[in-house]
């Protein structure tokens, strides 16, 4: 493919301003950290809800209300999730979340199950898959946010909840650099017919030098737990590369080549998002039962 510099110059405007919004997010404070993944939250709902419709033509019947609601009900699962030092006032983002969801959930029924008279369980059914793929994530995401455990790095004293989600977003970047940088190099055995691009000698050797990579910064220059370093890796390395797949199965079933395009070049939310989509519940699990 002849080079493209209008096209180069474009994907490079576009990564840059990604990263700046991304890193803004991640590191200025919790409430930017909220906002961020809420936007990336709805994001990922239209073009999943878009990607559904054209994979299954019914789906395109679904009621504003039922699209809307749907998205809401995921919202206020990641208020629910959020900690004490989310407060508006008196008032919890938690507490708002709990009630939030029980109130959207009985409306929900009653207009699309109870009232309806039509009941279509598969449509219904892909908007619960996507609770579980966009929201179950995203809400367990402000979860880690919310660990207020102290964990000392070097020079300075940080919450756990601070660093996890920033070493599981960098393990990521590094992993998807990695096995590209492999793949491109000594890559011949396809991996998946999924993803052709991907090949074993790149997704091995590029998990592989993730978790080196993570783990030795990680522990060596800013003296985090390697057990954390280790364990968040590994997990992006394997869970990213899943939820690489299953976004492109989805792509694939839909007959389209990016999930949208608010990324000029880059694709959509789903394309960026979807290692971290899979690997933030699995990382959850680990924080919370074994590190």
């Amino acid at each position: 493919m002849a080079f493209n510099i209008q096209t180069f110059k474009t994907r490079t405007l576009t990564a840059i301003i990604f990263a700046v919004v991304m890193l803004t997010g991640l590191l200025y404070n919790h409430w930017s950290f909220f906002i961020l993944f809420s936007v990336i939250h709805f994001g990922c709902w239209i073009e999943y809800q878009k990607l559904i419709g054209i994979i299954d033509k019914n789906y395109l019947s679904i009621t504003s209300f039922h699209r809307n609601c749907i998205m809401l009900i995921g919202w206020c699962f990641m208020l629910y999730m959020c900690g004490g030092m989310y407060k508006i006032g008196n008032f919890s983002l938690k507490g708002i979340g709990e009630y939030g969801i029980l109130i959207l959930i009985i409306i929900f029924c009653l207009f699309e199950i109870v009232f309806k008279k039509n009941l279509n369980v598969k449509l219904i059914a892909h908007s619960i898959f996507g609770l579980l793929y966009i929201s179950l994530s995203w809400g367990l995401m402000i979860g880690l946010r919310s660990v207020t455990n102290l964990i000392e790095t070097k020079n300075f004293v940080k919450e756990l909840g601070f660093v996890v989600p920033i070493l599981l977003v960098a393990s990521i970047w590094i992993n998807d650099t990695m096995q590209y940088i492999v793949g491109s190099l000594i890559g011949k055995t396809p991996f998946s017919k999924i993803s052709p691009k991907k090949t074993w000698e790149g997704t091995v050797g590029g998990s592989l030098l993730c978790v080196i990579v993570v783990s030795l910064v990680g522990y060596y220059a800013l003296h985090i737990s390697l057990q954390l370093c280790i364990g968040v890796s590994a997990i992006a390395a394997i869970m990213g590369t899943a939820g690489d797949l299953l976004e492109s199965k989805l792509k694939r079933l839909a007959n389209v080549k990016d999930s949208g395009n608010f990324m000029p070049g880059h694709g959509g939310f789903l394309d960026r998002f979807d290692s971290l989509l899979l690997a933030t519940p699995f990382v959850w699990l680990f924080v919370f039962f074994f590190a």
